[in-house]
């Protein structure tokens, strides 16, 4: 016969089901709270990446136009009033005119829009109404995104600065 210790243990071996209960209560509970702050996490990602790849281009925009008042990149193209004709000019290189042939790129890439996931960007001339949301293809005076969501106070990311 065994003694009343080693029964003892042997009754005590396993989880009862209140306690597995219990346990996966809580699991479930940390889960329902942790997954909104993981989505809140990666929201936020998004719109720090959008905000660097917007001043980004801006930036390479502003430099094309600076560059082209003060007559470096040759002659300004008639309706473009300075701003590079697209973003590919960015990427692609303006030949400076002069006895070499240089080139002035004003951005390695484009950036990708992290909402839409690709280097589409909607484009605004100088020309266009401030909120349109078409391009008129004259030139590109400023960029936004094309995705539809919207941020966390209530402003559509293709409005943001």
């Amino acid at each position: 016969m065994p003694a009343p210790s080693e029964r003892r243990r042997r009754s005590q071996r396993g989880l009862t089901l209140v306690e597995l209960i219990v346990a996966f209560t809580i699991l479930i509970t940390l889960s329902a709270m942790a997954l909104p702050m993981a989505r809140y996490k990666v929201r936020r990602e998004k719109e720090r990446d959008l905000r660097n790849a917007l001043k980004e281009i801006r930036t390479a925009i502003d430099k094309y136009k600076d560059m082209a008042e003060q007559q470096q990149l040759g002659q300004i193209k008639l309706g473009t009033e300075g701003y590079p004709e697209t973003l590919e000019a960015l990427v692609e290189g303006v030949k400076v005119p002069g006895p070499q042939d240089k080139k002035i790129r004003f951005l390695r890439r484009l950036p990708r829009d992290p909402f839409t996931g690709n280097t589409d960007w909607g484009k605004r001339s100088a020309q266009d109404d401030p909120k349109s949301m078409s391009w008129g293809g004259q030139n590109v005076f400023d960029v936004y995104s094309k995705t539809m969501e919207r941020a966390a106070d209530g402003t559509p990311y293709s409005e943001w600065e």
